[in-house]
Protein backbone atom coordinates (compact mmCIF):
# COMPACT_ATOMS: atom_id res chain seq x y z
CA UNK A 1 0.00 0.00 0.00
CA UNK A 2 1.47 3.27 -0.49
CA UNK A 3 1.60 6.28 2.30
CA UNK A 4 1.55 9.74 1.78
CA UNK A 5 5.03 11.50 2.44
CA UNK A 6 6.00 15.13 2.22
CA UNK A 7 6.47 15.70 -1.01
CA UNK A 8 10.11 15.32 -2.68
CA UNK A 9 11.31 16.89 -5.70
CA UNK A 10 14.65 16.11 -5.32
CA UNK A 11 13.92 12.61 -5.63
CA UNK A 12 11.07 12.83 -8.45
CA UNK A 13 13.95 14.46 -10.39
CA UNK A 14 16.72 11.73 -9.63
CA UNK A 15 13.87 9.50 -10.64
CA UNK A 16 13.33 11.40 -13.83
CA UNK A 17 17.37 11.94 -14.90
CA UNK A 18 17.52 7.72 -14.56
CA UNK A 19 14.64 7.10 -16.89
CA UNK A 20 16.30 10.13 -19.29
CA UNK A 21 19.76 8.46 -19.30
CA UNK A 22 18.06 4.74 -20.32
CA UNK A 23 16.27 6.63 -22.96
CA UNK A 24 19.52 6.78 -24.42
CA UNK A 25 20.05 3.28 -23.91
CA UNK A 26 17.26 2.25 -25.51
CA UNK A 27 17.89 3.87 -28.83
CA UNK A 28 21.24 1.88 -28.66
CA UNK A 29 19.78 -1.01 -28.18
CA UNK A 30 17.05 -0.18 -31.01
CA UNK A 31 19.84 0.36 -33.42
CA UNK A 32 21.81 -2.98 -32.59
CA UNK A 33 18.19 -4.64 -33.39
CA UNK A 34 17.54 -5.72 -30.03
CA UNK A 35 14.19 -5.30 -29.67
CA UNK A 36 12.97 -7.45 -26.57
CA UNK A 37 16.04 -5.42 -24.75
CA UNK A 38 14.16 -2.30 -25.95
CA UNK A 39 10.86 -3.85 -24.84
CA UNK A 40 11.85 -4.40 -21.52
CA UNK A 41 13.64 -1.08 -20.77
CA UNK A 42 10.92 0.64 -21.67
CA UNK A 43 9.07 -1.05 -18.74
CA UNK A 44 12.11 0.09 -16.65
CA UNK A 45 11.56 3.82 -18.17
CA UNK A 46 7.98 4.14 -17.71
CA UNK A 47 8.29 2.93 -14.15
CA UNK A 48 11.35 5.15 -13.11
CA UNK A 49 9.08 8.41 -14.93
CA UNK A 50 6.25 7.63 -13.08
CA UNK A 51 7.58 6.81 -9.44
CA UNK A 52 9.09 10.12 -9.95
CA UNK A 53 6.15 11.30 -10.73
CA UNK A 54 4.39 10.29 -7.56
CA UNK A 55 7.10 11.17 -5.19
CA UNK A 56 6.71 14.56 -6.82
CA UNK A 57 3.26 14.75 -5.24
CA UNK A 58 3.81 12.94 -2.47
CA UNK A 59 2.84 9.60 -2.70
CA UNK A 60 5.57 6.79 -1.69
CA UNK A 61 5.23 4.39 -4.45
CA UNK A 62 5.19 0.26 -3.34
CA UNK A 63 7.96 -1.82 -5.19
CA UNK A 64 5.57 -2.96 -7.91
CA UNK A 65 6.26 -2.28 -11.72
CA UNK A 66 2.86 -0.68 -12.71
CA UNK A 67 2.18 2.50 -10.74
CA UNK A 68 -1.39 2.77 -13.25
CA UNK A 69 -3.62 2.68 -10.24
CA UNK A 70 -1.81 5.76 -7.73
CA UNK A 71 -1.52 7.74 -10.71
CA UNK A 72 -5.01 7.44 -11.74
CA UNK A 73 -6.45 7.72 -7.72
CA UNK A 74 -4.58 10.71 -8.09
CA UNK A 75 -4.16 12.50 -11.33
CA UNK A 76 -5.71 15.76 -9.35
CA UNK A 77 -2.29 16.45 -7.95
CA UNK A 78 -0.68 17.05 -11.20
CA UNK A 79 -0.56 19.69 -13.66
CA UNK A 80 -3.70 19.83 -16.06
CA UNK A 81 -1.56 18.82 -18.95
CA UNK A 82 -0.16 16.19 -17.52
CA UNK A 83 -3.33 14.94 -15.47
CA UNK A 84 -5.22 14.92 -19.01
CA UNK A 85 -2.75 12.58 -20.22
CA UNK A 86 -2.90 10.32 -16.86
CA UNK A 87 -5.20 7.50 -18.72
CA UNK A 88 -2.36 7.47 -21.72
CA UNK A 89 0.35 7.11 -19.28
CA UNK A 90 -1.81 4.03 -17.25
CA UNK A 91 -2.40 2.41 -20.33
CA UNK A 92 1.39 2.48 -21.51
CA UNK A 93 2.38 1.54 -17.58
CA UNK A 94 0.22 -1.16 -17.72
CA UNK A 95 1.29 -3.24 -21.63
CA UNK A 96 4.52 -2.71 -21.15
CA UNK A 97 4.52 -4.11 -17.32
CA UNK A 98 2.88 -8.01 -18.87
CA UNK A 99 5.77 -7.97 -21.49
CA UNK A 100 8.55 -7.22 -18.23
CA UNK A 101 9.43 -10.78 -18.28
CA UNK A 102 8.43 -11.93 -21.33
CA UNK A 103 10.71 -9.10 -22.78
CA UNK A 104 13.82 -10.43 -20.86
CA UNK A 105 13.10 -14.47 -20.13
CA UNK A 106 10.81 -15.55 -22.82
CA UNK A 107 9.32 -18.82 -22.11
CA UNK A 108 9.30 -22.27 -23.13
CA UNK A 109 7.88 -21.58 -26.36
CA UNK A 110 8.98 -18.44 -26.43
CA UNK A 111 12.94 -16.82 -27.11
CA UNK A 112 12.60 -13.08 -25.99
CA UNK A 113 15.22 -12.64 -28.88
CA UNK A 114 12.76 -13.41 -31.34
CA UNK A 115 9.37 -12.65 -29.92
CA UNK A 116 9.60 -8.96 -30.66
CA UNK A 117 9.65 -6.85 -33.85
CA UNK A 118 11.12 -3.78 -34.83
CA UNK A 119 7.58 -2.37 -34.84
CA UNK A 120 6.94 -3.49 -31.19
CA UNK A 121 10.19 -1.68 -30.31
CA UNK A 122 9.48 1.40 -32.11
CA UNK A 123 5.97 1.37 -30.15
CA UNK A 124 7.74 1.02 -26.72
CA UNK A 125 10.06 3.62 -27.75
CA UNK A 126 7.86 5.85 -28.61
CA UNK A 127 5.47 4.84 -25.38
CA UNK A 128 8.59 5.90 -22.99
CA UNK A 129 9.30 8.47 -24.68
CA UNK A 130 5.72 10.14 -23.98
CA UNK A 131 5.91 9.03 -20.74
CA UNK A 132 8.94 10.48 -19.71
CA UNK A 133 8.59 13.99 -21.66
CA UNK A 134 5.10 13.89 -19.30
CA UNK A 135 6.76 13.18 -16.38
CA UNK A 136 9.20 16.02 -17.43
CA UNK A 137 6.50 18.68 -17.68
CA UNK A 138 5.26 17.54 -14.19
CA UNK A 139 8.33 17.19 -12.23
CA UNK A 140 10.75 19.86 -13.85
CA UNK A 141 7.97 22.39 -15.84
CA UNK A 142 9.84 24.99 -17.91
CA UNK A 143 9.67 28.47 -16.73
Amino acid sequence: MSKVDIENPPLAKAYLAKAEKRMLAIDVLHEEEAYSDVVREAQEVVELATKGMLYLVGIHPPRLHDESRLLLEHRDRFPRDVASRMNDIADISRRLRKDREKAFYGDKKVLPTTAYSAEDSSRAKAEASLVVSLARKAISPSP
